[in-house]
């Protein structure tokens, strides 16, 4: 055993990844094309220590596996100093960054809920959603499809399936995107104003909660107050912050991922044309391959429980790894031309990697599904000429990946 672990590089040995001597013309995918093709692993800082990246898709299930590594707690936010207050608060207590029990009691009554069979009960409302905006905006010029489309639809799902007045979803609107700041790295220069934001969301959803227990009326959150009541295993902010991550995981990526998606059908006319033809048959291959091309979060990451060996590196215990799902969904060694957008291939992975993997897979993922779908079946038998008017969005850098403007005209 001495000699195979001598026989391995060292942590060490992984090559660095300097932002700053990349081409800034390049696109993420191209420089993690190249890095590929040369190391499975890069390391990339962040600030205080080096986060591993791997980017190669035959990772993936080592990385994620529980006997190898845990889910990222909150080691982020104090390599940043934020040992407190409502950013840390959140991150401490909601499902995505908690491990073994905690995970499984918070994940529990959501995932119930929240089941593939129950979402799909939702296609009729999400369809009817899409259509209403559509009508509202058809043959009536430009519009920004980011705040007037793309935010309005899966706000307006989930304010349904919560009982949000729809008159309060500007503000909400607000407070989902400040919020999903604080998952990844923050902008110091705003975290007053993220924290803020945090604050007013959270005694929103407290005030929703106090409603449901004072007088059930059968919907979703009056389900969820009572199976956390029942349990009796939940603090309050435990059971807030649940509610605060799932619409945060129903609105803000389902948003970024719609304008991509759209955008890239478009660039392709030819597909476009053809989803046109068969919406319904083409709509979740569309959906799959906008979310393979065009991935809303960038990464999986982890902390290595033991010393482990991760493509003849040896990563010691404690060290974050991360997937690079920027870089798996277009590994050759998985997907043909990986490079092309091509509604029809059919490499497509079963668990698809964009709604992450093991078992802190998306909860939301089958509603996203059905938004997404719906929305691009809708687009296409009712406004089948729409167009992008300037230039095709693109996404900005992060954990989760936004588009900031997407001028579009539907027709």
């Amino acid at each position: 055993m001495a000699s195979d672990v001598a026989a391995l590089k060292t942590y060490n040995d992984i090559p660095i990844l300097d932002w700053a001597l990349q081409d800034p013309e390049a696109s993420s995918y191209a420089m993690f094309r190249d890095l590929r093709a040369k190391t499975p692993l890069v390391k990339v800082s962040m600030g205080m220590g080096f986060m591993v990246l791997a980017l190669r898709a035959r990772t993936v299930d080592q990385i994620v596996s529980p006997e190898n590594t845990r889910q990222l707690e909150t080691e982020l936010k104090l390599l940043q100093g934020i040992f407190e207050g409502p950013i840390y608060d959140f991150i401490a207590q909601v499902m995505l960054f908690a491990n073994g029990d905690a995970h499984q009691r918070r994940r529990q009554p959501v995932a119930r809920t929240f089941a593939f069979k129950l979402m799909e009960a939702m296609r009729p409302t999400a369809a009817a959603i899409a259509a209403e905006i559509i009508s509202e905006r058809l043959g009536k010029g430009p519009f920004d499809f980011v705040r007037e489309f793309a935010a309005q639809l899966p706000a307006r799902i989930i304010a349904d399936v919560l009982g949000i007045p729809r008159s309060d979803l500007p503000v909400f609107m607000k407070w989902i995107s400040d919020t999903a700041e604080s998952i990844g790295f923050v902008n110091l220069d705003r975290r007053a104003e993220i924290e803020q934001s945090l604050t007013d969301f959270n005694a929103y959803v407290d005030r929703l909660l106090a409603d449901r227990r004072a007088s059930p009326r059968g919907d979703f959150l009056s389900d969820y107050v009572a199976a956390t009541a029942a349990s009796g295993d939940m603090t309050e902010g435990e059971i807030r912050a649940q509610i605060v991550g799932l619409i945060l995981a129903g609105s803000d990526t389902t948003r970024n991922s719609m304008c991509m998606t759209l955008s890239q059908l478009l660039q392709h006319p030819a597909q476009w044309a053809d989803l046109i033809a068969n919406p319904d048959s083409l709509k979740k291959k569309s959906v799959e391959e906008g979310l393979r091309v065009e991935p809303v979060v960038s990464g999986i990451p982890r902390v290595a429980l033991n010393d482990m060996e991760v493509e003849g590196f040896l990563i010691p215990a404690g060290a974050i790894i991360a997937v690079s799902i920027l870089s798996v969904l277009r590994d050759p060694d998985v997907y043909t031309d990986p490079e092309t957008f091509n509604i029809h291939r059919t490499d497509q992975q079963r668990w698809h990697l964009a709604f992450g993997a093991g078992t802190h897979r998306c909860a939301g993922e089958a509603l996203a599904r059905v938004e997404l779908e719906e929305t691009f079946a809708a687009i296409a038998r009712l406004a089948p000429n729409t167009r992008i008017v300037g230039p095709n969005p693109t996404l900005n850098p992060g954990a989760i990946r936004t588009v900031d403007k997407m001028i579009v005209a539907f027709a």
